[in-house]
């Protein structure tokens, strides 16, 4: 049946690692989790006069360097000069150099997110009126070539060696203590430190060329190499690198003398000491307690400079992103770990069933952390039951959520299969006793049958002494005589049948007793036949023996059916669990819907601001927010005319996702010259209309790069502050 079962397997191998690369070679061109969500100049705006300055507003914090916003005239010139400044918030701007002339202008920015991936775009604005230009408006990302896609790979690689090398040792300290002797277990979960090791040390190779040109050559540049161990996500991954240091000894240690106090002999129990040995649970102790802050360290190093650090309720998103990816690597892993245990673990060593059932329990404990968690995770990602299909985003989750419930209704399947190895189990046991009570009351049949022989014998012996004694002296009768044989011959029937009847132990005497009658030769020629061809002989046949056994065991073993089903779901569960790893990957490089969703509200009320006469003053500034409660979604806009030094009127505009006009409880207005050290300046306005707030003689006292911070409060509870830098004066 192996044989059968054998290209089965390697095919559905093949099919799974096949679906898996396709999910990561669409997945090459990694989409950014921070987008532009304003500029001034706008997007396609056309101003009267040159501006000092560029601004770019993002949906989180960048990280900058000094190529990465870049400002070219219709020539392709550059006209920038300096390195961008992020004066407030999430705002980064550039100064130009003075008297630009007329015609259209080209803005190319490259910058890292601060979940770690790379922003890359192009705009255009222009002074006076649209000109033509040789600048291409499309900017190709550093993670669109060859590097790119080696990063999202390292990603899948690093993610799989995660939950294999934290998997497979939870399944052997809390579900089956005698894996940690089995080869096949160590094999794999030292695969997983391999591949983690190896993929951490790649990805802080290629982090350099992914962030910036995106060329091959750029992968050993030192001096690349150095800029990113200054950066969040180079420290996260030495931070690993430290921790799977830490991990290789943990591992030294579950495989040596954990597994040397593992119990071989009892597959359905875990390697637990007994009440006279408490080194056993001490070692056991330490090793869980040891792996489980190892685990989490290396599960933080990915919520640290990911998604989990940004956003909203960061503190909290990042203690549940690590529990998040602990469940994950519990159930995938320890699901991993099973599946070779079934396959691969020797007749000797058979996983058993209460080490599934134990799997069990834990594979669902792990399941409701991560409905829990993931529940989460999705509120805080998408923000709105729209962004499930408007969203890529939230499309690649619904993707998830199908896969995890396809591996959940295997799941069912498997604990079947469970119960009927164990009912299976519970049989075979029930046969084995009732064979041993038959065979223990045969036995007792036969003693009592010798014991009544043997009274019968005593009483013919004691009938004969009496006839000899009647006899006169020295007088031997051939009656007697013929007597006197056939008493020894049924002396030594009666001999030969007592040792039928004695223990292994009486067997043992008499044997030993045989060979000490031998005397020396016989003693000698043992030696000789040991010493000789014939003990080699005799050793290569017991191996032979041994081996032809093992074989025949593995084969009954294969042959039972409940195993057999087992196996096939285990294996099930395995291949949807690779195509759901990629799926994750995917979704960690993919812009979440609340980001994509706030980006396309800030662009359609931009372009409802133009069609309707708003932000026609001298400053107009446009900026979404989330108060995080219902209805907590919108974008603000804020018009100040003439911008100017002295009196000014400003007008504030609410709007909601769909761009439709919205009224919130409050709305504040504070302005902070930080160069000047002035402010912050309350401004109240007054309510006009709906979505509409209205002040006038707003003071600017001096002219400056003024702060525009905006607080919108939704509810009693819940507020929002959002601001913006605008050069005034």
């Amino acid at each position: 049946m192996t044989q059968t079962i054998a290209p089965r397997v390697r095919t559905l191998v093949l099919l799974i690692l096949a679906v898996a690369g396709a999910l990561l070679a669409g997945a090459a061109p990694a989409s950014a989790h921070a987008a532009l969500t304003g500029s001034d100049p706008a997007q396609g705006a056309v101003v009267d006069t040159a501006p000092s300055r560029v601004s770019l507003t993002f949906s989180e914090p960048v990280a900058v360097g000094d190529d990465s916003v870049r400002v070219l005239d219709p020539k392709g010139e550059r006209v920038d000069k300096g390195e961008p400044a992020n004066p407030s918030g999430t705002t980064y701007s550039v100064p130009l150099v003075s008297g630009l002339p007329d015609g259209t202008y080209t803005v190319a920015y490259q910058v890292v997110s601060a979940d770690s991936h790379p922003v890359a775009g192009a705009f255009t604005f222009s002074i006076g009126a649209p000109s033509e230009t040789t600048v291409p408006v499309d900017a190709q990302a550093s993670d669109d070539g060859l590097v790119g896609w080696l990063y999202g790979f390292g990603r899948y690689i690093s993610y799989a060696g995660f939950v294999v090398l934290v998997g497979g040792a939870a399944f052997v300290l809390a579900c089956w203590g005698p894996g940690a002797r089995v080869r096949a277990v160590q094999r794999l979960v030292v695969a997983g430190w391999l591949a983690l090791t190896a993929a951490t040390l790649g990805l802080l190779m290629l982090r350099g060329s992914y962030t910036t040109s995106g060329k091959v050559g750029d992968v050993f540049d030192l001096e690349l190499l150095g800029d990113v161990l200054q950066t969040k996500t180079g420290a996260a991954l030495v931070s690993r690198l430290l921790l799977l240091a830490a991990a290789a000894l943990f591992i030294a240690v579950l495989f040596g003398a954990y597994a040397r106090t593992a119990d071989a002999g009892d597959p359905d129990h875990p390697a637990e000491g007994d009440g006279g040995e408490p080194d056993k649970r001490d070692l056991t102790f330490g090793l869980a307690l040891g792996g489980t802050v190892v685990a989490a360290g290396l599960a933080a190093s990915w919520a640290m400079s990911e998604h989990a650090s940004q956003g909203l309720q960061a503190g909290v998103a990042m203690p549940v992103d690590v529990v998040h990816l602990l469940a994950v690597a519990a159930w995938l892993g320890g699901l991993t770990a099973l599946l070779v245990a079934l396959y691969r673990a020797p007749v000797e060593t058979p996983v058993g069933r209460d080490a599934v059932r134990r799997f069990s329990r834990l594979a669902f404990g792990s399941v409701v952390v991560l409905a829990v968690t993931g529940v989460y995770q999705s509120w805080r990602q998408l923000g709105s039951w729209s962004a499930f299909t408007d969203t890529r985003y939230g499309q690649l989750l619904l993707v998830k959520i199908a896969l995890v419930a396809v591996m959940v209704a295997v799941a069912f399947l498997s604990r079947r299969w469970t119960q009927r190895l164990a009912d299976a189990r519970v049989s075979a046991a029930a046969g084995e006793a009732e064979r041993a009570e038959s065979a223990e009351v045969s036995e007792r049949a036969a003693a009592a049958e010798g014991s009544d022989r043997d009274e019968e014998g005593e009483e013919t012996e004691a009938s004969e002494r009496a006839e000899e004694e009647k006899q006169p002296a020295g007088a031997v009768p051939a009656e007697a005589s013929a007597k006197s044989g056939a008493s020894a011959t049924s002396e030594n029937s009666k001999a030969s049948k007592a040792s039928d009847g004695a223990s292994p132990a009486a067997d043992a005497e008499a044997s030993e007793a045989f060979a000490a009658s031998d005397g020396a030769s016989t003693a000698s020629d043992a030696d000789k036949a040991e010493s000789g061809p014939d003990a080699v002989r005799a050793a290569q046949l017991a191996r032979q023996r041994a081996a032809t056994e093992a074989a025949r065991q593995k084969r009954l073993r294969d042959a039972d059916p409940n195993r057999f089903g087992l196996r096939r779901s285990v294996l099930a569960e395995a291949g949807v669990a690779v195509v759901l790893l990629a799926v994750t990957t995917v979704l960690t490089q993919t812009e979440p819907g609340r980001t994509e969703q706030d980006a396309k509200a800030a662009a359609a009320t931009s372009s409802s601001a133009s069609a309707t006469g708003q932000g026609s003053g001298a400053v107009s500034l446009t900026m979404p927010f989330d108060t995080g409660g219902a209805n907590g979604k919108g974008v603000v806009s804020v018009d100040l005319d003439p911008a100017q030094t002295g009196d000014n009127s400003l007008h504030i505009y609410v709007e909601g996702p769909d761009g439709t006009p919205v009224d919130v409880p409050e709305v504040k207005i504070a302005l902070t010259l930080a160069a000047q050290d002035i402010g912050p300046l309350p401004v109240a306005p007054d309510h006009i209309t709906t979505g509409h707030w209205s002040a006038s003689g707003v003071q600017i006292p001096m002219a400056g790069d003024w702060k525009v911070e905006v607080t919108v409060r939704t509810s009693d509870i819940d507020q929002v502050t959002v601001s913006k830098n605008a050069q005034i004066g």
